[in-house]
């Protein structure tokens, strides 16, 4: 069918904006007159105008009396930029197709109200499942005031995500770490643990020719041991770092990390550990909505406790290491797996000799994705 062929191709054009938009959601358009394409937008970055405009200054003139195909409910809000819902009025589009509502409390379901009135056929749910993908984030952040957290891991066939001392350095294979660059370039921020910083000194950013942006950096570091020598820390002056640390952590220390161009957030602690869920609602406060967390087994094993991963991207490289390996989740007890959740949308794919498993992580039956933070998303600009 026409319809989900120009819709696909509104859904591409709305995946080139990740990374790009947050808080802002990506969104792409296409507008289509007598079976011909006269206009495609996206929203490019955020401040920048929405898909809709884009696609209308393309098509201009020939606006008049179109379809535009749309991967989001057209916006009905004053915010930075006008309400798009008046932009396809004045161009006088004939018919709206939306991919999906707005599940910003401020819009949903109002755009598409407001143009039905205003005698435009309207219709919504063309490839729904692939436009809520694609505004995970955005819908996670609305519904709870939480970032939408993927857990990437590199784990041998018996689960160790490091070899035995003295052993190989890498897990995974080259062309699985050129995939985590691309995940990274399309992410708003990455999470590791402090271990991790130590052990490695990672630079955790898009290394391949080309990048066009970095997403941000995060340690969880409670003690603030983060090395003023390390390669994150040499970085951040170019690339933006944040170390989040308990309320207790040494102020000498902030002020080195600080005096580096490191942003140093002091957070809540419980159990002894940094509270996650304070991290992650600071981070979607500060417009980070899609984070990578790229930490070991003890970050890994943290937030699954927490119940705070929405998606999972393991590469399984074809080795083991045995009993001296890093065990990826050797400490979750039993009464964790008793309760694990289930996984949806399961994809496996081949990278080099590895394999890819990336899954949606189900929410827990009648858990309400409700909070205060709900309330003060927004399409901003």
């Amino acid at each position: 069918m026409d319809d989900a062929r120009y819709m696909r191709e509104a859904l591409e054009l709305a995946a080139r904006g990740r990374g790009f938009t947050s808080p802002n959601p990506a969104v792409g358009a296409v507008i289509v007159k007598d079976g011909e394409i006269v206009g495609r937008g996206y929203h490019e970055r955020y401040g920048g105008p929405h898909a809709e405009v884009n696609a209308i200054a393309e098509a201009g003139a020939r606006a008049r009396g179109a379809t535009i195909y749309v991967t989001l409910e057209p916006c009905c809000v004053w915010a930075n930029t006008p309400p798009c819902v008046d932009a396809v009025r004045r161009a006088g589009i004939r018919r709206v197709v939306a991919a999906t509502e707005d599940p910003n409390p401020r819009v949903s379901g109002g755009g598409i109200r407001q143009l039905r009135d205003a005698g435009i056929e309207t219709e919504v749910g063309l490839l729904r499942h692939e436009a809520d993908e694609l505004i995970a984030p955005y819908r996670r952040f609305c519904n709870t005031g939480l970032p939408d957290v993927t857990l990437k891991l590199a784990m041998s066939l018996d689960g160790c995500i490091a070899s035995p001392p003295g052993g190989a350095r890498w897990v995974s294979s080259e062309p699985s770490r050129e995939r985590v660059h691309a995940m990274r370039a399309a992410c708003d921020c990455v999470m590791v643990g402090i271990g991790t910083v130590l052990a490695d000194d990672p630079l955790l950013t898009d290394r391949r020719p080309g990048a066009s942006r970095q997403p941000a950096r995060l340690v969880l570091d409670s003690g603030l041991r983060t090395p003023p020598d390390s390669a994150l820390v040499r970085s951040a002056s170019e690339v933006e770092t944040i170390v989040a640390c308990s309320e207790d952590a040494p102020v000498d220390r902030q002020s080195a990390l600080e005096e580096r161009g490191v942003r140093v957030w002091r957070c809540a602690v419980s159990g002894g550990r940094l509270d996650l869920e304070d991290v992650l609602r600071n981070l979607a406060r500060d417009g980070k909505l899609d984070v990578i967390s790229e930490g070991g087994a003890d970050v890994a094993c943290s937030l699954l406790e927490s119940d705070l991963v929405d998606r999972i991207a393991f590469f399984v490289a074809p080795t083991t290491f045995g009993p001296e390996g890093l065990a990826a989740f050797e400490r979750l007890g039993p009464g964790w797996w008793e309760r694990a959740r289930r996984l949806r949308d399961v994809r496996w794919s081949e990278t080099g000799d590895d394999r890819l498993l990336e899954a949606r992580v189900c929410r827990r039956s009648g858990a309400p994705e409700t909070s205060e933070g709900s309330l003060t998303c927004s399409r901003a600009s």
